[in-house]
């Protein structure tokens, strides 16, 4: 038998300090889920089924005549779509074609945090190569003028087996990160302690930056990523480990450097299966307490 309380008996003080700390805590009052059934906030783009050997060029057919992309919003061969697991939507990238899906809005100043599993395909050219993805973020300008003829120009958080954090300059476009400098056939690797160093268009290095550590989940199971983006900043994070430091988005355009710290948030199609889940977003008005110390 449960023992009746009366209402008006004045409540313990740890109670009550309990139930006024859970009425200040509402994690998630902020955020706004980007992902449902109908992909209602997304929009795609596909350009082709890229051959082994592809250097580049806009693909020719036999006649020598150059092939034009997909292009927008035609979901040839179902290369996105959503599909429910345990009652929520999940989004399944085929890779099948190379190209994307899009935020139909822009965003700058935010917390993104998303779940990303690898499927079992993977397609020419990357078929004997690791399982690849990616987000694209500060995405601006059309589509297809990138070096795969796919994408947005933007800064891209590497989603790659064993390369969970890496980071990839877009087209024409530049950031500094606390790294090692590399030396000879050596990439340049993330590390909190170090200095920050510019990579990509308009510097002395290539725009590749190896993460710091690998913290991606085992086989099989989801993967935790973070992206944190603050007035040209942004910090690449997995599983809660903070594996990449960046400031001073850019990129560079008729000789004269542009900051880039807003833009539509991308997600690759590349020749590999992988799932999406929980894609959630939300502003932030200045950078999390914990994590200021990384730039100062």
């Amino acid at each position: 038998m449960f023992k009746k309380i009366s209402l008006l008996k004045p409540l313990p003080v740890a109670v009550m300090l309990l139930f006024t700390l859970n009425a200040c805590e509402t994690p998630d009052q902020d955020w706004t889920s980007l992902l449902d059934k109908n992909l209602s906030q997304w929009e795609m783009y596909l350009s082709y089924s890229h051959k082994p050997g592809y250097h580049g060029k806009m693909p020719l057919d036999e006649n020598g005549d150059t092939i034009p992309p997909i292009g927008y919003n035609r979901n040839v061969n179902n290369v996105f779509s959503v599909i429910e697991e345990n009652g929520g939507p999940v989004l399944r990238i085929s890779g099948e074609i190379y190209g994307c899906v899009f935020t139909r809005r822009e965003y700058d100043n935010y917390d993104l945090k998303l779940k990303v599993r690898w499927g079992n395909k993977k397609w020419d050219p990357r078929k004997d190569k690791l399982m690849d993805s990616g987000i694209l973020y500060h995405s601006i300008g059309e589509c297809g003028l990138d070096y795969w003829r796919s994408w947005m120009r933007s800064q891209e958080f590497q989603v790659m087996e064993g390369h969970m954090g890496d980071y990839w300059s877009g087209r024409n476009t530049a950031m500094d990160i606390r790294a090692f400098i590399p030396e000879g056939i050596m990439n340049p690797v993330a590390s909190e302690k170090q200095p920050f160093i510019s990579l990509g268009t308009g510097t002395q290095y290539d725009g590749f930056c190896l993460r710091s550590e690998d913290h991606e989940s085992p086989d099989g199971e989801w993967t935790e990523l973070e992206l944190i983006c603050f007035n040209g900043k942004s910090l690449h994070i997995v599983n809660g480990r903070v594996v990449m430091v960046l400031q001073d988005s850019r990129y560079l355009e008729n000789g004269k450097t542009i900051p880039l710290t807003k833009g539509k948030i991308q997600l690759q199609s590349e020749a590999a299966e992988v799932f999406y889940k929980d894609i959630r977003i939300r502003p932030i008005e200045s950078l999390p307490a914990q994590f200021k110390t990384y730039f100062e």
